[in-house]
């Protein structure tokens, strides 16, 4: 079964707008866990122009499923995952000032960097996960760093759906395939909605988790939250 994990940041983005604490992220959060959700995904940055760190610490108590930490390695956020122990822990390479997350790593030379990085989570045993693009030598790379799983970066394949879908998705399926021999687990995020999500999971259907945000928050805007939940995860059914 592909577990569906809601990134809540979009959420903290409103909240924050206003200040106070409207909507509440904790509730939202424990909601997403009622309505089906099988985890949480958070990326605090160090501006917290969404996630505070503060948001981290309160709801790591009080979730029921994963728990899903994602971000760069920077000292503050191995600190805080290490003081957190999430079940989860996803390297991201994103600069503190980048709107969202657009590349994955290079695994081959950064290495060193990350098998020291994800030693420590492992050593903590926190399950750890790193963030590529659909390029079979980043997943080898990341495979011989010491991560558990990676996951796919699959704004590329978003992008290119709607023009060529069996196009778009091909070099995922290659990348895949690759993890799966390796014997890494899976996860997807990045651009993925109710439009593409099925036909990831058709083509790649060995994915362990994807964590979807930004598209999930603006569909319940509109269909609200608990049946924008149950939509996500029909598209995860065989």
């Amino acid at each position: 079964m592909t577990k569906l994990s809601v990134n809540i940041n979009k959420v903290a983005t409103l909240r924050n707008a206003r200040g106070g604490n409207v909507p509440n992220i904790v509730n939202v959060a424990l909601d997403c866990e009622k309505f089906g959700a099988e985890g949480i995904t958070v990326h605090p940055r160090p501006d917290e122009r969404h996630i505070r760190r503060a948001d981290v610490y309160d709801l790591r108590p009080l979730l029921r499923t994963e728990f899903n930490i994602e971000g760069n390695p920077t000292p503050e956020f191995v600190d805080l995952v290490l003081k957190v122990k999430p079940h989860q822990v996803t390297l991201v390479p994103d600069d503190p000032l980048q709107l969202t997350s657009n590349a994955g790593w290079d695994t081959k030379n950064n290495q060193a960097f990350l098998s020291e990085i994800l030693d420590q989570f492992s050593s903590a045993g926190i399950r750890t996960s790193v963030f590529v693009e659909a390029n079979p030598e980043m997943v080898e790379y990341a495979a011989k760093a010491g991560a558990d799983r990676v996951e796919l970066y699959t704004e590329p394949y978003a992008a290119n759906y709607a023009a060529n879908k069996e196009e778009a998705i091909a070099p995922f399926i290659e990348a895949a395939t690759i993890a799966r021999k390796l014997g890494l687990g899976l996860n997807a995020g990045h651009d993925l909605s109710l439009e593409n999500l099925t036909y990831l999971y058709q083509n790649i259907p060995w994915l362990d988790e994807v964590s979807i945000g930004h598209a999930l928050i603006s569909d319940a805007l509109y269909l609200g939250l608990e049946r924008t939940i149950q939509e996500y995860k029909k598209c995860l059914c065989p």
